[in-house]
């Protein structure tokens, strides 16, 4: 019996037990009470749609679904960010799914909302899919509108990507299914086709109450913007249906008829599963995220055949990079060594920091795979670069920026995992957010942040006691530990896999048996949008 391993293993459970735990609890959406609201209207909630739309036994790939979460207390919170968003398949065509959640504040925009919709848009952008808005929204929450209305991140950038998509030839369908007023209202009529339901879809600018107090206007709401008023009157809305159902049934018949379009080429031979059991990540992740570990052990585990054809195996071995195939896809991985090793000189270089000699090899194979047409999967646990007077003069910066500069100007699909630790630059150099990995998820046991919790807690209590001194105020040991204890507390909180999804810096949490199943998605998603822009790194530092 490995005591290690069963260790990690319970650790790793209850981990993958609170993410669960979470998932749950944010698919509830608003509540029971809220929930029976929209079911007494004759309508289906908004998982139930997205249920309904895609084809029966099918994947749904969610993204965002821990958006928001623990934010917006002071309103009663926004679990989902009110909108539930990812890639599922509509009559076997691969599509984004956008779909307002009314439990949560009648679906009001909150500024999360913004943003994981934008997500959402970009992902079909990137991916040239055809997008399905299920629209049932209040519209902006008011309290909140300086976040969410005027900037370039916020509400407007939803509809200049409703026109941006239509000028690429996305196919765009949206379906009225509740309200959806004043800005808002361009979203479904900016789309290819527009349809509504009667009796619960509305759309207008300006609801009866605010018509009658801006020109004196007595109306109703159905007579403004619903079915019978965009169908037959005003040509607002292409089709109207009697309940969700129909509605739903629609979309699909629109999806069943689409033209096939050019694909990407990447390779992709018959799946094999790993040779080696998967399930035993769980004993080979440690518990203590300072722990090494041998990363070509998780390799392994996530591989066709546990197979990987290594990429100059004996040099820069701090960071794994090979070829490989997932699900039957051809991959590029760029991977942590999280191990101690040592160079052929001697010289002992610690797991999961970035070295000269690794981001150099990383660097040339990254542009390998761009040659090659090959996506790039980066497999995160990074301290960051290794710092010091040797590795300075070594010319660690010139090397890590050759790393930065080929990640960010790679052309091929990438798709990012954290695994455990992503701080500093090595975030950036292992294509974190800000590099658009096509998709980034992070495993439970990630923690993301500008350096270790330790490393900052320290530096932080420096200041403290710096501007303290100042003050004339004197430190105790007693009061050091105290406040050294409040500042981890504090800074640790914000490490966490919990804090970065529900800001969106990742798309999701997911169980590490999840991850083959979503880098063959994210691959066939890409596999719809040709590498049309030629790999051009431009001044390598060298």
């Amino acid at each position: 019996m490995n005591l290690e391993f069963n260790k990690n293993e319970d650790a790793n459970n209850r981990l993958l037990n609170e993410l669960q735990a979470r998932l749950k609890k944010v698919k509830e959406g608003g509540g029971e009470e809220n929930a029976a609201k929209q079911k007494a209207k004759g309508k289906l909630l908004a998982r139930e749609r997205i249920a309904r739309l895609i084809d029966k036994n099918s994947y749904f790939l969610e993204t965002g679904a821990l958006a928001a979460n623990g934010m917006y207390e002071e309103y009663g919170g926004c679990p989902s960010a009110g909108v539930i968003t990812g890639i599922g398949y509509i009559s076997g065509r691969q599509c984004v799914i956008v779909a307002n959640d009314a439990t949560v504040k009648a679906g009001a925009w909150f500024p999360m909302t913004a943003k994981k919709n934008l997500r959402a848009q970009e992902i079909a952008m990137e991916n040239r899919l055809p997008i399905i808005y299920l629209v049932d929204s209040a519209g902006v929450f008011l309290p909140l509108q300086e976040d969410i209305f005027p900037d370039k991140e916020h509400f407007g950038r939803i509809f200049r990507n409703n026109a941006r998509m239509s000028s690429m030839g996305i196919v765009q369908v949206a379906a009225i299914m509740g309200s959806c007023v004043a800005g808002g209202a361009y979203l479904p009529i900016m789309s290819d086709e527009a349809m509504i339901v009667e009796g619960t879809g509305s759309v207008f600018l300006a609801g009866s109450y605010l018509v009658k107090s801006a020109i004196g206007e007595e109306t109703d709401n159905e007579t403004l913007g619903g079915a019978g008023t965009h169908c037959e009157i005003s040509g607002v809305t292409d089709y109207k249906f009697p309940d969700d159902h129909a509605c739903l049934e629609a979309i699909r018949g629109i999806m069943d008829k689409l033209g096939d379009t050019p694909r990407a080429g990447f390779s992709r031979v018959n799946p094999v599963l790993p040779s080696e059991d998967p399930r035993e990540i769980y004993g080979l992740l440690p518990e203590d995220r300072e722990k090494p570990y041998d990363m070509l052990d998780i390799i392994r585990r996530l591989t066709d055949a546990s197979e990987i054809e290594e990429y100059k195996a004996l040099y820069g071995k701090s960071i794994i990079c090979g070829l490989a195939r997932i699900d039957g896809w051809a991959v590029g991985i760029v991977a942590n060594q999280r191990k101690v090793v040592k160079t052929k000189t001697g010289e002992m270089q610690f797991g999961g920091v970035i070295y000269s000699d690794s981001a150099d090899k990383a660097a040339r194979f990254i542009m390998n795979c761009n040659q090659k047409n090959i996506p790039l999967v980066f497999l995160q646990d990074v301290t960051g670069f290794m710092v010091g007077s040797r590795s300075e003069q070594g010319g660690i910066i010139k090397d890590g920026a050759k790393m930065v500069n080929a990640v960010a100007n790679s052309v091929v699909p990438k798709f990012t995992f954290i695994l455990g630790n992503s701080y500093g630059a090595g975030n950036y150099a292992m294509c974190g957010k800000a590099y658009d990995p096509r998709l980034i998820f992070a495993w439970p046991t990630a923690r993301m942040g500008v350096m270790g919790g330790s490393q900052a807690a320290k530096t932080l209590l420096q200041i403290e006691e710096s501007a303290l001194k100042k003050q004339g105020t004197s430190i105790t040991p007693e009061r050091e530990q105290e406040l050294l204890r409040k500042i981890t507390s504090g800074y640790d909180a914000q490490l966490t896999p919990w804090y970065a999804a529900a800001r969106l810096w990742v798309d999701g949490i997911i169980d590490p048996l999840e991850t083959r199943r979503i880098i063959s998605e994210g691959i066939s998603a890409a596999n719809h949008a040709p590498v049309e822009k030629r790999f051009n790194p431009g001044i390598i530092q060298t």
